[in-house]
Formats: structure tokens, sequence, C-alpha cells
């Protein structure tokens, strides 16, 4: 396993800075690209209904998404996954969202006895040992409580965007998932300047590890700052090979192969 790499202040603590001053620029076509994503989301609302979840990880762009929903009073669940190891900071937006938008935020966590029977047989550790026990913990920890989430939809809202990683060069508005759910990627077309430019202008909440250079946040063991250069998802699950870098709630089946 590679040694994490963080970047440090001069007394040893976690440098930072303002993302939204790193990061907020309005460019060209950032109107339309709003007024796309508002449309998308509408027509989403429209055709599901009940049957409609924001799936949201907390994330900047998924606060974008929420406050989208609650600006544009649109009937929406929002709901997260408590995986029991998140950030102290992560889970703060939760009473955020709630007091800021007056939204229930549903929150799943995995199976107690699962998660107990995995750290007494596989250890505390056991996501730096392989490939295959990291994505055992993710199965436990995000993919079966996501089960429950969407258990009885007929669709969910994420953030993926093309610009995040080569894995998802190619995310569409919408998709059908292997479930045959329909999954939403409203903010698809957008860049991550896109992302801090809407929460400047709104003045969205978002997570406070993002102003310590982590642009993608997940558990606190697979997450860590990235250094200047480093690709957007450098931080995420950084000692495996960049192919390997997703959980499963985002790959799709194939014939032979499981995500």
């Amino acid at each position: 396993m590679s040694e994490a790499v963080s970047m440090l202040s001069p007394i040893g603590g976690p440098a930072t800075a303002s993302a939204i001053g790193l990061y907020a620029r309005e460019t060209a076509g950032f109107a339309e690209r709003l007024a796309s994503a508002v449309e998308r989301l509408q027509a989403a609302a429209a055709r599901h209904g009940a049957g409609l979840v924001q799936s949201t990880s907390l994330g900047a762009e998924d606060m974008v998404i929420t406050d989208l929903i609650a600006r544009h009073k649109l009937p929406i669940a929002i709901a997260t996954l408590d995986t029991g190891k998140l950030h102290s900071e992560t889970l703060a937006l939760i009473p955020q969202i709630e007091a800021r938008y007056g939204r229930k935020v549903e929150v799943f966590s995995p199976v107690h006895d699962s998660v107990i029977h995995f750290v007494r047989v596989r250890g505390e550790k056991a996501m730096y040992e392989s490939l295959a026990l990291r994505k055992e913990c993710c199965g436990i920890r995000k993919l079966e409580p996501l089960s429950r989430m969407l258990a009885g939809r007929t669709g969910w809202i994420t953030g993926l965007r093309r610009e995040q990683s080569a894995n998802r060069a190619v995310v569409p508005f919408d998709e059908l998932d292997a479930q045959g759910r329909v999954k939403f990627n409203a903010l698809a077309d957008w860049s991550w300047a896109d992302v801090w430019h809407y929460i400047e202008t709104f003045d969205v909440p978002f997570n406070a590890l993002h102003d310590q250079f982590m642009p993608s946040i997940g558990c606190e063991p697979c997450t860590r700052a990235i250094a200047v250069g480093e690709d957007f998802r450098a931080g995420r699950w950084w000692w495996e090979d960049e192919s390997a870098k997703e959980c499963g709630l985002h790959v799709k089946k194939t014939e032979g192969a499981t995500a």
C-alpha cells in the first residue's frame, strides 16, 4: 500500500484554502447548463413523482442538486448513506440541509451485524489489503444500504459528472441501472468551475473538507487530500489502480461481470 500523501500546513495540520476561491469561475454557457439541469430535474420529477429520490453523497455536486430541488420546490426525496466511516464534517451536512431547506434527509446505514462480522473477521484495515476486500467493505457499507434506499423507487438522481474521471467521461444525462431503474445524472455536462460558481452564487452549504484539498470525499479511511497537479479523484482509494476506483454504486453490470 502506498503512503497517504496530504498537503500540510507549516505547523503540521491539514492545509486549508477556500475551495470557492480556488475553483469558482463563471464559464461560457453556464446559464444554459443551469437551465438545462433544472429542466431535467423537473422532467424527472414529473415522470416519476414519489418514485424518485436524490441519492446524495453530500459532496459539492450533490449539494448543488439538493439546492436546486429545494429552490425549485420539486417533490423529490433526499437520501444519503451513512457508512459508519464518514468524516464528521460530512455528517454535519445532514442537519444543515434539514435546517436550511426544511427537507428531511433519509439516512440509510449498513446492517450492524454485517459490519461487526466483517471487522472481526477481516480487520479494521481490510480495505488496504486487497481490491476484493475493499469491495467487500463497500458492498456491506454502501451497496446493501443503497439497495434499501432504492427499494420501491423507479428513479434516482446522482451528482456524476463527465469531468470527474476517465471512468465517467461518457456519463449520460440518464441511463438504466442494473435493476432497470432510471438514473439521472443531472450535472453530467457541468465542470468543477460550474459547481463552485453555483455554490458561491447561491451560498450553498458544502463539506468543510473541500477547503482541505479534498475535491472527492468518501469514507475517512479511503479519502486523502490531493497534491497540486493530481487528478480530481486521486485522493480516493489512492493505493489502487485507476481503473478500480469505483465502489460499485455507479458501475453498470455487464454479462459475465459484477459491479
